[in-house]
């Protein structure tokens, strides 16, 4: 989930970022209030840096914790802060365990 450095992103920008389907950014977006992407006349959706950050605190609410979609909500409004730190931790705590799982692969291959 990592992004490249754009100040605006297309829907099917940031769904390949996250991995998701574009329809389900457009129904985060009616379900969440704090996902609100900017648009241009013609409706065409464009999110920045920390409207994908912020899309990431529903995906890690919603899809890794299991919460339903008003419970994530309410989360988000009153300790957005406190989501967003456990998410970075648990990312960061995802990379490392790629790294170890790498090196323990590395030190397999030679000991073969």
């Amino acid at each position: 989930m990592r992004t490249q450095e754009k100040k605006f992103y297309k829907i099917g920008d940031v769904a390949d970022i996250l991995n998701i389907p574009e329809s389900t950014l457009r129904f985060w977006e009616k379900k969440f209030t704090v996902i609100k992407p900017k648009r241009t006349s013609g409706n065409t959706r464009y999110y920045t840096l920390d409207d994908i950050e912020k899309i990431k605190m529903v995906y890690y609410l919603v899809k890794e914790k299991g919460l339903k979609l008003e419970a994530a909500e309410q989360q988000i409004r009153q300790n957005s802060r406190n989501v967003s730190k456990r998410h970075e931790v648990i990312e960061r705590l995802k990379g490392i365990r790629e790294e170890l799982l790498s090196l323990e692969a590395s030190l397999n291959a030679i000991d073969s």
